[in-house]
């Protein structure tokens, strides 16, 4: 079941939040901080009820317990000097919970937020990935997505 999050899914949320985090600190310890969360409960509790940066939960088929979600933000650059007008979905987070994934939950997360950005009529849909990520990187592109641009750092 897919559905928008609620309060209710915060704990489960907040657990996977950690997950990712632990991804990010693995390959990147120099900029990740070890076991953290994106936002607070609070923080949470704010975001579920917000039209405008919708969570997308898959659970489990009691509808108990969040097996994935997908954090997004609409974003339009109106009236932009450069950027054309057009409405884009942001993908800020997708997360499967660990020992599950590779049984498609990814997969029906993002083609369900491919759903709802084309229902809202968006051009397009967009996100990042770390570098050090290769999982998810593979996991995007047999998805069909091709970078749009890229960030590139030196180290100091």
């Amino acid at each position: 079941m897919i559905r928008r999050a609620e309060a209710r899914d915060i704990p489960d949320i907040l657990e996977l939040l950690v997950q990712v985090c632990m991804v990010h600190h693995n390959g990147r310890p120099d900029l990740f901080k070890g076991p953290a969360t994106k936002y607070t409960a609070e923080e949470l509790a704010t975001l579920v009820k917000d039209d405008a940066r919708p969570i997308f939960v898959l659970t489990d088929e009691a509808d108990a317990r969040v097996l994935g979600y997908a954090f997004c933000i609409f974003q339009q650059h109106l009236n932009d000097h450069v950027l054309t007008d057009v409405k884009t979905l942001y993908i800020d987070d997708l997360c499967v919970r660990e020992g599950i994934r590779g049984q498609h939950v990814g997969t029906r997360l993002y083609e369900h937020v491919l759903a709802f950005a084309k229902e809202k009529a968006c051009y397009n849909v967009t996100l990042n990935v770390w570098a050090c990520n290769e999982a998810a990187l593979r996991f995007y592109e047999k998805c069909g997505l091709r970078p749009q641009k890229i960030g590139m750092e030196t180290i100091l």
